[in-house]
Parts: structure tokens; sequence; C-alpha cells
């Protein structure tokens, strides 16, 4: 009991999301304090542990490591696929926020998607508990982006939230602390790369890594097919004769290989609309839909969702960090997040 009471006056409280592509840790009366890859390398020697990557350090070796290495990414689709190295990287980032200190014991505050089961969610607590957090609060990822957003969650009126991470988007009708609808679907940052990965080897047979499609999604990527043509020039290996080669590529093609995921995100939306009590209907006109996530910086979706669906679109600045800086705003109303934790 000592142990514990020290322990958590050393510990700054800490909100975490936990995503498939990157987790960020928001520190209180601090801010975000850590955004890394949720990525974690190991060496092993005659079946034991010798050293340990994690974040930033781990990414940099992904396609790049010996056969003593191995790379692991903890979550899959958001939830965690690997409970030993999931509870690694929170330890490692919960110690680097606290300097290196073994001594912490933080309250923790934890995303989810939506769609978790009881035994995912109970996975991400026993992770974050084994991690050496003293309390773990689990919330969901749209409502902690819509109160990242600055949406008035509390109010009786429908705030509409599309969170885009890396292995699924939420879609989310938030009204009075509580979600009137949600559907999470695993079409999301992870597939457009991958839709695009395959779309450069079956007409370039050109291998090419995740990292690199994601960085094509990034820079010529767009949500419908446009007049404004951009070229990018892309590394690979040649699967016909094995060696390195270089291809040029134009935004129209990135953007063909993507489009069925993306239909299916803005079908998504239209869903839910279709699901919504007309009241809340009512406020969404209004209101409007917020994109949050890295999927929302997609060249157009914002402009494709206004067009079809005939509503208001915002981005918010930053919206990779609104699920972060959501469920940091929590550590400040105790009485609010056991009402979200409890609904």
């Amino acid at each position: 009991m000592l142990f514990d009471f020290i322990a958590s006056k050393v510990s700054k409280d800490l909100a975490i999301d936990l995503g498939t592509a990157n987790t960020l840790v928001f520190a209180k009366g601090a801010g975000i304090v850590l955004d890394e890859p949720s990525v974690v390398a190991i060496r092993k020697r005659d079946r034991k542990t010798s050293e340990i990557w994690v974040g930033d350090d781990a990414k940099k070796m992904v396609g790049r490591v010996p056969g003593s290495i191995e790379v692991y990414r903890p979550l899959r689709e958001g939830v965690i696929a690997n409970f030993e190295t999931a509870s690694l990287m929170l330890r490692y980032f919960i110690q680097k926020v606290h300097r290196r200190k073994s001594f912490v014991r933080p309250r923790v505050i934890i995303s989810v998607p939506s769609g978790v089961t009881p035994v995912e969610r109970r996975a991400v607590r026993d992770a974050t508990l084994n991690a050496g957090a003293r309390d773990v609060y689990i919330v969901e990822e749209a409502m902690a982006a819509a109160m990242g957003a600055g949406l008035p969650v509390t109010e009786p009126m429908s705030n509409m939230i599309v969170d885009i991470g890396g292995g699924t988007t939420e879609v989310a009708i938030i009204s009075l602390t509580g979600v009137v609808y949600s559907s999470s679907t695993k079409i999301a940052g992870d597939k457009l790369d991958n839709d695009i990965l395959n779309f450069v080897r079956k007409n370039y047979s050109l291998l090419i890594g995740a990292s690199t499609a994601e960085q094509i999604k990034i820079l010529v990527g767009r949500a419908y097919l446009d007049d404004e043509e951009e070229e990018i020039d892309i590394k690979g290996r040649d699967l016909m004769d094995g060696i390195p080669k270089t291809i040029t590529i134009n935004s129209n093609e990135v953007t063909g290989s993507i489009m069925d995921s993306v239909n299916t995100i803005v079908n998504n939306v239209k869903y839910a609309l279709e699901q919504c009590p007309p009241e809340l209907a009512a406020d969404i006109i209004d209101t409007g839909i917020v994109l949050t996530g890295g999927g929302a910086l997609l060249k157009n979706l914002d402009v494709r969702i206004r067009r079809e669906i005939g509503v208001p679109v915002v981005v918010p600045d930053d919206p990779l960090t609104t699920v972060a800086r959501g469920a940091g705003m929590m550590l400040d109303d105790i009485d609010l997040l056991r009402e979200i934790t409890s609904s």
C-alpha cells in the first residue's frame, strides 16, 4: 500500500491513443509528450530476449533486420494481436514519459475501437496494468476524438465523428455523453496502403514495402479522380529479374487503386446517417461531420463526402492527435470520465 501511494505521487496521469500504426501519449499538465510507431523489435539468443527496440528505433528496422531479430506490430486492426509485445511497448512508453523511472504507477486512460469484444477490451486493460498502470479507464476512440475535436459531447444535440486510423475507421453519432450509433470497419489507412502495394505489384511487377506505399498515399493519393494529375517515382524490387528498379506512377493510378476502400468508408458514413433518428439527423445538417485520424488527411476526402451527402464536413487542426487530446481532457474531469466509461 505504501509503495503504491508513493509511486502514485511521482507518476503523471496519462491518456494513451493505442493505435495500430502509432501510439500517442498525453500527460496531464504537459499535453502530448510522445508520438511513436507501434512497433517492437526483439533480438533473441538461446531463446532469451537480449535486446529490445521500441517505437521510432524499431520502425527504422522494418524490412532491414537479420534473422536474429524479429519485428512485431503488437496491434492489428485496432486490437492487441500480441499481448507480450504490447505490454513491452506500453511499459517502454510509460517509462520514457517518466524519464526512464521504473518507480511509476500512473493512472491511464486508453482508447479502443467501438467494435472491440469484451475479451479484446480486457486484453487492453490487462496489458496496460501489466505495463505498470495503477488504474485503467477504457474509452471509445470516437468519444475521445469528438472531445479532442472540440465537439459539445455533453449537450443534447448530435455530433457525428468519423475517425480514420491505421487499422479501423470509426463512425459514431454522439449526444449527451453517449454514443447513439457507432460502427467500426477494418477498412482504414493500412488497407489503403495494402491496396497501393498490390496495385504496384500486379501492374508493374514491382515489390515495394508498406512504408513506401504509405508515402505514395500521402503524396499523391486522392479520394476521387480529378484533372490535377501528379507523378511520383518509386523504388522497389523487380519481380521478374529480382533487381532494384525505379518506376513512375501518377496520382490517378494511385487513386483508382484505393477507390473501392474509399467507397466503403463513404458508404459507412451514409449508412450511419440513414440509421440516425430524425431529430439528430437535423442537428448534423447544422453541425456537420468531423473527420479525424490520419485518414482525414487523404486529399479531397472531405470534399467528396460533402458532395455526396450534402452535409458540411470539417477537418480539425492536427487530426492525427484528436483522440489523444480528447482522452487527455478526461484526465481533468473524472466525473465526466466515469459517466463516459459507464455509458
